[in-house]
């Protein structure tokens, strides 16, 4: 006769079985994710991996996944119950990314040291330069209300859904308020993934090659396998507004384009390029990471070089505005994931948008080209001014208690730098989740926080 626990484990295993056999493809999804976070967590953001597997893995059937880290080889295998399991490896430079096909050992081989200012002592260096906060009070500003708006974004990691990582408040430049989740171990010194805001990192990568006459948004795609097809038509500037008329299935919950890209291949451009012609440019927006990370690969070829382009966003962007925690990573083969794989402080979240505030300049130098915040900020022709180009906007009052001139980055699970130039606010928020956080709400309340002049 079975005892109660064999029958118990025999349950547990025919359901492991069923649950194996027919979400197959996804559990690679899952264990990718896991692997490429722990890895990226561990040995780039030196956080504590239980902390990881309860916060940052605590979503969908990730949760489920468990993984071992090599301190050694500076690796993390995850499996799902050993019935799928993939391996992620962080090389110095290049970030964090799932070996794929390639060997542990070809991948270490590859590493390089971005080139990187020494900033001056920040504590002592006023904002925006440095994090000394200045002493300037506004009348306008009402600390308590701000003060509450700031702390109902805030709930209990073990209770609240919300799990915000942290959140600051630029007003006429100045940093004004910021919060950060101590029970989560977030700091100011924390670097927090932007997730989709990359692609914001994007645009600026274009932008600066554009102001150096390296790239020309209105050509072409220079890429030589749509030459002889109807894809040979796409311009960039399509790909910069999600307007490329290209296939693309961007479903984070199943075995889709996107997920396949960033979780089972060794090359984001390379699978990307591959998608087919299915409507004509520029008649309908679709949102996809796939087509950033196409840009990504174009950028690359327009420096030509590769040492250049590893150093390219470190030097002629984060360098030049303080962005000093700031760092993006590549896939195996080399390329930014420029749709997903930025990570920054929050402060330097909310620097990269005080760029855009005052229209590409930075302290009296000109980082972007006189009128590409205005390219960026205008709305791509199919979107139904929803989003202008790798920017979101609210031209579609998608945040109906904000301002219509308000544009944004957006990433997963909630990472979010609103940019509002008729209130003179930049306002970012980070976190591990955004199941149940009123976006609306919180905008209505930081902005009844500071009167309008």
């Amino acid at each position: 006769m079975f005892r109660p626990k064999i029958i118990i484990l025999l349950i547990v295993l025919f359901g492991l079985y069923l649950i194996g056999s027919s979400n197959y493809p996804k559990l690679y999804i899952a264990t990718g994710y896991g692997a490429k976070t722990m890895a990226t967590a561990v040995f780039k953001l030196n956080r504590d991996p239980q902390l990881v597997q309860s916060i940052d893995l605590r979503y969908s059937i990730m949760k489920y996944t468990s993984s071992k880290i090599d301190y050694l080889n500076k690796s993390v295998t995850t499996s799902f119950f050993g019935l799928a399991k993939q391996t992620a490896v962080y090389r110095e430079g290049y970030g964090a990314c799932l070996i794929g096909e390639h060997s542990l050992q070809e991948l270490q081989r590859l590493s390089f040291t971005p080139s990187i200012s020494k900033r001056p002592n920040v504590w002592r260096t006023p904002w925006p330069v440095g994090d000394l906060r200045k002493d300037t009070t506004y009348s306008e500003v009402d600390t308590l209300k701000l003060k509450n708006a700031i702390n109902s974004a805030f709930g209990s990691p073990d209770t609240d859904p919300r799990l915000t990582a942290a959140v600051v408040v630029l007003y006429k430049g100045e940093l004004i308020a910021e919060k950060y989740s101590s029970e989560m171990g977030i700091t100011a010194d924390s670097k927090l993934w932007g997730w989709s805001m990359t692609k914001s990192l994007t645009n600026a990568m274009a932008g600066i090659l554009t102001k150096q006459h390296r790239l020309n948004v209105n050509a072409t795609a220079p890429i030589k396998e749509w030459l002889n097809d109807r894809r040979r038509d796409i311009t960039i500037s399509d790909l910069m507004h999600m307007s490329s008329g290209l296939k693309w299935d961007e479903n984070y919950e199943d075995v889709s384009s996107v997920t396949t890209m960033l979780y089972r291949s060794a090359d984001c451009y390379q699978k990307a390029i591959v998608e087919p012609y299915e409507k004509a440019p520029d008649t309908e927006w679709k949102y996809s990471s796939g087509t950033t990370n196409i840009l990504s690969g174009i950028l690359r070829t327009s420096i030509g070089n590769d040492q250049e382009y590893h150093d390219f966003p470190y030097k002629e962007l984060f360098n030049k505005i303080g962005m000093s925690s700031a760092f993006i990573e590549t896939d195996a083969a080399g390329t930014f994931v420029g749709s997903s794989y930025g990570y920054a402080t929050a402060r330097d979240w909310a620097r990269f948008g005080l760029l855009y505030y005052n229209n590409g300049v930075w302290k009296g130098d000109t980082i972007l080209p006189a009128d590409w915040v205005n390219y960026t900020r205008t709305p791509a022709k199919a979107s139904g001014g929803k989003y202008g180009a790798q920017f979101y906007l609210n031209a579609s009052k998608r945040f109906g208690d904000a301002p219509e001139d308000m544009y944004f980055c957006s990433g997963h699970r909630g990472q979010k730098i609103f940019i509002i130039p008729s209130r003179n606010i930049v306002l970012v928020r980070l976190g591990f989740m955004d199941d149940g956080f009123d976006f609306n709400g919180f905008l209505r309340d930081i902005l009844g926080a500071i009167k309008q002049n």
